[in-house]
């Protein structure tokens, strides 16, 4: 918190260019736009049941690259690298801080809308290894199908973003993978381009039949930190539906994200 208020003392609104910045706030809510950013986001976390006190902190790094194919198709990258602060469970092996795995989800979308408005893209979703800490990773490999659709109309942006993940390799000791992710979100963009949004990032296991269901409201204000246009945003949390012993109650978001149009 007290980064986030450092942050808006030494920001700027966005003045120059309006229809740039307009533009840019849009595409932010948009995840298959063709922009260059680089979200660092922080998320906290207390849990319940059998891991009463626990807490887990995340501060994840989420760039969006994306590459231009030819005249019609972008080929969007979206990559999630997780590092994780555990503390206080009951189980001492479960307190570890380090990497956590990555997830990489590459979307082949159209440069255009369809003829209705829609955006959309879909490709593969890569789950790679790469965690410090047993605690923090399944060691697992894993792939899956994902995909995304959503319509914006004016100041609104209303869509879905989806995907499944199965292991396919890695430590034969460690539970095999079968995860389910549902994400709808819709967002509201002011004139002064501060963003309004709701959504969950809902998963279901299927091997152990369980839903996590975060609720999320966040506000997020485009400004500018000298040359660099950044959005920061705040985020609650609340966990509708979990495992027993998974995160319960309220929880806290932060982000911030540097912008590179082009």
């Amino acid at each position: 918190m007290v980064l986030a208020a450092c942050l808006l003392a030494m920001a700027g609104p966005v003045r120059a260019q309006p229809d740039q910045a307009a533009e840019l706030a849009k595409k932010l809510a948009n995840p298959v736009a063709s922009l260059v950013s680089v979200p660092l986001q922080y998320n906290s976390d207390k849990y319940g049941g059998a891991n009463d006190g626990a807490s887990v902190d995340r501060l994840v790094v989420l760039p969006v690259v994306p590459v231009s194919l030819n005249q019609d198709w972008n080929l969007i990258t979206r990559t999630i690298v997780p590092l994780i602060d555990q503390q206080g469970f009951q189980n001492p092996a479960l307190n570890q801080s380090g990497l956590g795995d990555t997830t990489l989800s590459l979307f082949l979308s159209p440069k255009a809308p369809t003829a209705g408005g829609w955006i959309w893209g879909a490709g593969p979703i890569l789950l790679l290894p790469t965690a410090s800490k047993d605690a923090l990773g399944a060691d697992k490999w894993g792939v899956g199908p994902t995909g995304v659709m959503l319509k914006q109309s004016g100041p609104w942006t209303v869509g879905m973003l989806a995907g499944h993940l199965w292991s396919v390799a890695g430590n034969d000791s460690r539970a095999d993978l079968s995860s389910t992710t549902l994400q709808p979100f819709v967002s509201y963009t002011t004139a002064t381009h501060t963003t309004f949004g709701a959504y969950t990032e809902s998963a279901y296991d299927w091997k152990s039949k369980q839903w996590q269901v975060p609720l999320i409201v966040q506000a997020g204000q485009l400004l500018k930190l000298g040359p660099q246009i950044v959005q920061l945003s705040a985020a609650a949390k609340y966990w509708a539906d979990s495992p027993d012993n998974g995160p319960q109650g309220w929880g806290l978001r932060l982000q911030l994200t540097f912008l590179f149009p082009k």
